[in-house]
């Protein structure tokens, strides 16, 4: 059994930073793909961003269009952990943050469907002020 936690949210003023972190237990983290997805009060969970496994030294990282050039995905598996950099915040990126888990992952192929993942976190709030 594969566990998530998060942790790194908080409330920070627009144009701000924060760094997010998934800590991975139970499983063969080098072997999953990750992702980031959000759900904003009222609205439904909505991809973010993803990383794929990799047999050597080359991820894949793929960008929800809303925060493409702003948020950057990245993973340590020596440490067990995927983060999410999130720059340039934008009150509208207010929502809590899952992480998430994928066990099989095909790596030429795009995961951002909430339904594509196998394990999830319990989510960590992002709020972002004008």
């Amino acid at each position: 059994q594969v566990q998530l936690v998060e942790s790194g949210g908080g409330a920070v003023q627009a144009g701000g930073s924060l760094r997010l972190s998934c800590a991975a237990s139970g499983g063969t983290f080098s072997s999953y793909g990750m992702g980031w997805f959000r759900q904003a009060p009222g609205k439904e969970r909505e991809f973010v961003a993803a990383i794929s496994w990799s047999p050597g030294s080359v991820y894949y990282a793929d960008y929800a269009d809303s925060v493409k050039g702003r948020f950057t995905i990245s993973r340590d598996n020596a440490k067990n952990t995927v983060y999410l950099q999130m720059n340039s915040l934008k009150p509208e990126d207010t929502a809590v943050y899952y992480c998430a888990a994928k066990t099989r992952w095909d790596r030429s192929i795009r995961y951002r469907s909430a339904n594509d993942y196998d394990y999830w976190g319990q989510g960590t709030l992002v709020t972002v002020s004008s």
